[in-house]
């Protein structure tokens, strides 16, 4: 379950919250003795009669400034490199990484393409990201072999790759920040199979084709109606958009007339395709399951809609904890090969305490 507030540093990092505590203490120090420094030599200026032709030495303040106010914050820069930006799911992902750069005090860039289908585009933005100059990167890859070709490069260079939400899973990367997309998949469809009951039929509508996070949650969703016995009528791509799952869901429809109970969805806008498509063909007696626990989507659950139920990650703290993840590495520290987030299948049951942490977690 999302919740209220991301994790603190000192509760994941305890290591490096200790390393920055006596940090800050040696720089208070720092200042102390620099401004006793100070004044001593004011004090012996006037002594020997110094006044109005006693010369200062500008490198000596430079070097007191130096020492009274270096070493409080990191000049670290992280670049972020999303799915996409034009979704509410990644604006989670995003907040999150704000946040921590904000608590964290480093520099962190985030960007994504205009879609999840444009791979190209989300190359190009990891391939300036590494030019632009970082000292470490985090992707969410549309496509992990263009994505890993990319980073290539940054490995190359000696800087820390990162995975969030999808696994590049190229060799050298430091870790993954993520859910299992097979389990989450797999408990949404045991969760529509209990409630569609015994001799229920179903369809997968995935995302992009040859995305690995679209393959694991359609065989997650797979593995809960083999396990049932729910016969699995089609398995085909909504190309990760609202449009293309309604257009997908019409031929869905049109090839098997009043046999479908379950919707399967890759992600929240998938679902919303596939429901106005069902509306469109005075279709109402289905039980539709969306992926990502959007609140346009928890909102329909709540409003009795097709929707019933949608598979919640933590993007807010994926993201958080992605750059932190960062800033360990880069404080010479490390963190495990795979940092998991757990999910939830939010339903008209817990839905209304779902969109309340939602709204507190944006302030």
């Amino acid at each position: 379950m999302i919740k209220s507030s991301h994790f603190h540093m000192w509760e994941i990092f305890p290591d490096v919250w200790r390393k920055s505590i006596k940090k800050e203490k040696r720089s208070k120090m720092k200042k102390f003795f620099a401004l006793l420094l100070a004044l001593v030599m004011s004090l012996s200026l006037v002594a020997c009669g110094g006044g109005d032709d006693a010369t200062t030495d500008d490198t000596t303040d430079d070097a007191t400034n130096e020492e009274a106010g270096g070493e409080t914050t990191n000049d670290y820069k992280i670049s972020v490199v999303l799915k996409t930006l034009s979704s509410e799911y990644w604006g989670y992902v995003k907040a999150g990484c704000d946040a921590a750069a904000a608590e964290l005090g480093v520099e962190v860039s985030v960007v994504g393409p205009g879609a999840e289908s444009d791979i190209e585009g989300q190359v190009a933005q990891i391939e300036q990201q590494i030019g632009a100059g970082c000292d470490a990167i985090i992707c969410a890859p549309n496509d992990a072999g263009a994505a890993a070709n990319a980073l290539q490069a940054a490995l190359d260079q000696g800087i820390p790759v990162l995975s969030v939400d999808t696994d590049v899973g190229i060799e050298g990367q430091t870790t993954f920040v993520g859910t299992s997309n097979v389990d989450a998949a797999y408990e949404g469809g045991k969760w529509a199979i209990g409630q569609a009951g015994d001799g229920a039929k179903a369809v997968i509508i995935y995302g992009q084709e040859g995305d690995n996070t679209s393959n694991m949650r359609r065989e997650g969703y797979q593995k809960a109606c083999d396990e049932a016995g729910v016969k699995v009528l089609a398995t085909l791509s909504g190309q990760n958009t609202t449009d293309g799952a309604t257009k997908t869901m019409e031929d869905m429809l049109s090839a098997h007339p009043g046999e479908i109970d379950i919707v399967l969805c890759h992600n929240d806008d998938t679902a919303i395709g596939a429901m106005n498509a069902c509306k469109n063909a005075g279709v109402s007696d289905v039980i539709i399951v969306g992926f990502d626990g959007n609140a346009s989507a928890v909102d329909l659950i709540l409003a009795g809609d097709l929707i019933k139920a949608t598979v919640a990650q933590q993007p807010y703290e994926m993201g958080y904890q992605a750059v932190e993840a960062a800033v360990e590495v880069l404080n010479g520290g490390t963190v495990e090969s795979v940092i998991n987030a757990p999910v939830e299948v939010v339903t008209a049951e817990n839905g209304q305490a779902y969109l309340d942490n939602l709204a507190s977690m944006q302030g």
